[in-house]
């Protein structure tokens, strides 16, 4: 019985080897191809000195390499880190450094931006490329060791010895937003992400002939259920290229000619598709299962897509990247009454997994209608944050209402009630400047600090405004400084070197100065008014 995320590849390759384990643009790769392969990506690693819990990352566009790389790094015993393709190489650099990256996993497309990252400062030491499709620059190749697609397929292909990683060790470290200007990276270990992987498992009747969507990019934690329940399963992962996600009608499209039985996107992917997907034009009878979750999901737009295609279950998921899912809630036909206004619920613990909400005087929140912070427990906590003790400290605590041994929590920041059926909860909104738009948490306060960054900068606030599509529209109030010249281009190109692209301003708006209230505090709520 596997216990480690690189052995469900093994165990699924021992299973169904000829059956197809994932495709991509028409192409596909069986079962034993893929177990081979990561096999080699394991050995070239290896090889490059790569031994158990060192960090390894991944820098590529979503392909066969996303599965390829993973299932590499933790069968050579390391951690794999995901590098967002399409972020700055100066918050690219920061995560190698910060953790500590020597060998890279990437792409001959990126190379290019693999030397402005070296241009930032970073302590990679190696490339391992995942195709052989251009020739190479000696502007690379004189920076750093390279060891191309051709020479990685001539290592062994056969299973490797192991390694002695156990299940308390780190799988991956993704990083998410963070309120200082640097983002943090959560470590998550294999029992962490097996207590996820086994409920879906289970839960959702997870089988060889599932065919599932792989839309999320591998540095959000939505890819962990696509990737390693289907995979745990014996099932098809369909990966989806990033360019279909602007275009609604080829993802129903991809639904349809794919015969996918279950997907897992965010809201502002299915709010578009409602819009612009042509759904009743297609044929989605093979779809069973649509599991929703890194947003609200606008009740008129749930409503809409479940009267378009009904036949399948619907699931909204919930948690942070720092317990994957942690809750969960089946829809009902109640739940899409043409009087219903608000969301559905984000409901009630999965399994083996205990949530709990804790009000303001810190009591245990059990009365309907009242408001407190949701805390979680057990397994499926992460390990903390890397090389952070201080904010580990602030947001992984000891549980106080666990009196007779010493317990890890994790509070998740999220005001949440008790629904009226005393069973599920109902998320109210954040207790910080954190928001989630198009899947993404974000702190504002990091896009803040960004903006402040510019010499050009005297005052900055970056406010969220609501939209149903996206979750939220982010707006930047800036008050320049005087007689400096810059411009609103200035500072989007300034801020495009920091941020990654979906944490960028949708708008810039200059300003004499920010309204205050009554203790000196920038007057946010009213920014929030005068934006919409």
């Amino acid at each position: 019985m596997a216990y480690l995320l690189h052995q469900l590849l093994t165990e699924s390759a021992e299973r169904y080897p000829d059956k197809e384990a994932a495709r991509f643009e028409g192409e596909s790769l069986t079962y034993n191809q893929l177990d081979k392969l990561t096999n080699q990506v394991a050995r070239a690693l290896q090889e490059r000195g790569i031994q158990k819990g060192d960090r390894v990352g991944i820098y590529v566009h979503k392909s066969f390499a996303s599965l390829i790389c993973v299932f590499g790094i933790m069968k050579a015993g390391g951690v794999y880190v995901p590098l967002d393709p399409n972020a700055p190489a100066k918050r690219l650099a920061y995560i190698t450094r910060n953790c500590d990256i020597k060998i890279l996993l990437t792409s001959t497309e990126k190379l290019k931006q693999v030397e402005a990252i070296f241009s930032e400062g970073t302590p990679l030491t190696a490339l391992l490329l995942t195709d052989d499709k251009v020739e190479l620059k000696a502007s690379i190749s004189e920076m750093i060791d390279i060891d191309s697609w051709g020479d990685i397929l001539l290592k062994d292909e056969q299973d490797l010895s192991p390694v002695g990683t156990i299940e308390t060790d780190l799988a991956y470290i993704l990083y998410t937003s963070g309120s200082t200007g640097n983002p943090k990276g959560v470590m998550i270990s294999h029992r962490t992400i097996f207590t996820f992987i086994n409920w879906c498992y289970e839960t959702f009747q997870m089988g060889p002939a599932d065919r599932v969507t792989s839309h999320a990019p591998l540095h959000f934690d939505l890819s962990t259920f696509d990737i390693y329940a289907t995979i745990k399963a014996g099932g098809t992962v369909v990966l989806i290229p990033e360019k279909l996600s602007v275009f609604p009608i080829r993802l129903v499209q991809l639904l349809q000619n794919e015969r996918i039985t279950v997907t897992y996107l965010v809201p502002s992917i299915l709010s578009l598709m409602v819009n612009y997907g042509k759904l009743g034009e297609h044929d989605l009878s093979s779809l069973r299962l649509v599991l929703f979750a890194g947003e609200v999901f606008p009740i008129k737009y749930l409503r809409e897509l479940v009267a378009a295609v009904p036949h399948p279950d619907y699931y909204n998921l919930y948690g942070p990247t720092e317990t994957n899912v942690c809750t969960y809630y089946q829809v009902q036909p109640r739940d899409l009454e043409p009087d219903q206004t608000q969301p559905v619920p984000i409901g009630k613990a999965c399994e083996n997994m205990e949530v709990f909400v804790v009000g303001d005087d810190g009591q245990l929140v059990t009365t309907i209608g009242e408001e407190g912070e949701l805390w979680a427990r057990g397994s499926c906590v992460a390990e903390g944050y890397w090389g952070d003790a201080e904010k580990t400290g602030q947001n992984f605590v000891i549980n106080p209402y666990q009196l007779n041994f010493s317990e890890i929590s994790y509070r998740t920041g999220d005001i949440v009630t008790l629904h009226e059926d005393g069973i599920n909860w109902i998320y109210i909104g954040r207790r910080d400047h954190m928001i989630k738009s198009r899947g993404y948490r974000i702190e504002l306060g990091e896009i803040e600090s960004a903006l402040y960054s510019h010499e050009g900068v005297k005052e900055a606030a970056v406010v969220a405004i609501p939209d149903d599509l996206v979750g939220n529209r982010i707006k930047a109030f800036v008050v320049p400084m005087e007689n400096n010249g810059m411009t609103i281009r200035d500072l989007e190109t300034h801020a495009a070197t920091k941020l990654p692209r979906y944490m960028m301003p949708e708008s810039i708006e200059f300003s004499e100065g920010l309204p205050k209230t009554s203790t000196g505090k920038i007057n946010r709520p009213l920014l929030v008014q005068q934006a919409e």
